[in-house]
């Protein structure tokens, strides 16, 4: 299978690099085109005035390559896959992430990671995107890059709807500690950010500065975010509008 990988943590992050061990482990051949730097809560902007310069990144896998590209995650995606782009046979699956942080919930609308696995369905790829609780210790992503690849093989098979995002979220916890994988729809439960004003001490102006507490509202009993809370890992299954297909529809698709 060939698996194209992306994220919006930039290119080289402990993320994609688990990602691209364990797809090249289970015999995979890998693309690699990723931002040079960090791009978070990018979501799917597109870069349209500007050139997007690419270089080829060093790897030490073999069956791999790599690009860091000086755009969005969605730039990455589209400069890899559209025509006259970097790859030129169509991959089975991509793969965005593992994203440093859950992106569960109304976090979906302004996740970078997210927005490539979406920008990778609507180029008729079949796409998932991962992300683990922030500030997981490095061998638990790899830990979960392995479970990761394996859903993607499963997602790749399933038959394929454009548009459709399987999006992967964990606890920062070994895998074989997760309190279950539960199939579960987005939380609806928004962030309470709050914004600071402060004035600049030379202009005399104000400016603002986001408090990024990362808390929101109270989750749905049943929610991704809910059942994340309880140190369960989640699928959410993403169409266009955000869908949950009946839970064994899911068991028999991905949790056999």
């Amino acid at each position: 299978m060939h698996i194209f990988l992306v994220n919006d943590d930039g290119i080289g992050a402990v993320g994609i690099m688990a990602l691209l061990e364990a797809a090249v482990k289970r015999g995979h051949r890998v693309t690699m085109c990723a931002p040079s730097g960090q791009m978070s809560a990018a979501s799917q902007r597109i870069t349209l005035n500007q050139p997007l310069m690419v270089r080829e990144y060093p790897l030490k896998q073999e069956n791999a390559v790599a690009y860091a590209i000086d755009g969005t995650p969605a730039d990455c995606v589209r400069v890899g896959l559209c025509p006259g782009g970097l790859v030129k046979d169509k991959p089975d699956l991509l793969i965005s992430g593992i994203n440093n942080g859950h992106n569960a919930g109304t976090a979906v609308y302004y996740s970078g990671t997210v927005a490539a696995a979406r920008e990778g369905s609507l180029m008729r790829v079949p796409a998932v995107a991962a992300s683990i609780a922030y500030r997981a210790a490095e061998e638990l992503v790899y830990d979960m890059a392995d479970f990761v690849v394996r859903m993607g093989e499963k997602h790749a098979a399933a038959p394929f709807t454009r548009g459709e995002v399987l999006n992967i979220n964990a606890p920062a916890l070994p895998v074989r500690d997760w309190a279950g994988v539960h199939y579960a729809p987005l939380s609806q439960a928004h962030f309470t950010d709050r914004y600071e004003q402060r004035f600049h001490p030379r202009s005399g102006g104000s400016y603002f500065w986001l408090d990024m507490a990362d808390d929101t509202e109270p989750p749905e009993e049943g929610s991704d975010l809910w059942h994340l809370s309880r140190n369960a890992a989640t699928l959410t299954l993403m169409g266009n509008i955000a869908s949950a297909p009946e839970e064994s529809f899911l068991t028999g698709k991905y949790l056999d």
